[in-house]
């Protein structure tokens, strides 16, 4: 393992589902509509991680709502598609608009819809809790379910394939928390 911190790896974008996967997948409505989304404080970290090895990060999510917005914009996604069912188009979009080619990409998705991306990206990862269908496509199947910190698992997963040890791949937080946008 390399434990000089410099990233190896082909992936230079993970994007993330949002219901299932950032979250638990339960929606809470109320007169108005959805009135929250519970997310993983754990997850907050995966971000500044990823962007400390030069890996952006984004959401492609079939559902949108304020409250994924705020998330969005408070952790400083570098890419953010939402209320997209078409996810493989979606995809196409992004990678084109990003300049990257399959390979540099990794994708964190749940459920059916997600399978399009499936066998495309450079790594299709998905939580436990995942549908049958999604975990026997996986690339690699997290150990932990939606909304219990797999965009954290995912990220240190990522920077552990391209050769980083977690001492490694923390470094640079932990030499300098104040440079970094470390939200939880």
């Amino acid at each position: 393992m390399n434990t000089l911190g410099l990233y190896s790896g082909s992936v230079r974008l993970v994007l993330f589902d949002v219901d299932g996967v950032l979250t638990e997948g339960s929606l809470y409505f109320d007169a108005e509509g959805e009135a929250f989304k519970a997310f993983n404080v754990r997850d907050g970290l995966a971000i500044p991680l990823l962007r400390a090895h030069g890996v952006r990060s984004g959401v492609l999510s079939g559902k949108s709502s304020p409250a994924l917005d705020r998330r969005v914009q408070q952790l400083g996604f570098d890419v953010a598609v939402t209320g997209v069912i078409a996810k493989r188009e979606a995809y196409e979009r992004i990678k084109r608009s990003e300049g990257l080619s399959d390979k540099q990409v990794a994708f964190v998705g749940d459920d059916v819809i997600d399978l399009p991306l499936a066998g495309l990206v450079g790594c299709f990862l998905a939580p436990k809790d995942a549908h049958a269908l999604v975990l026997g496509m996986a690339d690699h199947v997290l150990s932990l379910r939606g909304g219990r910190g797999v965009a954290r698992e995912a990220a240190e997963y990522i920077l552990s394939a391209g050769g980083l040890d977690l001492e490694a791949a923390y470094r640079p937080l932990l030499d300098d928390w104040g440079s970094w946008n470390v939200v939880q």
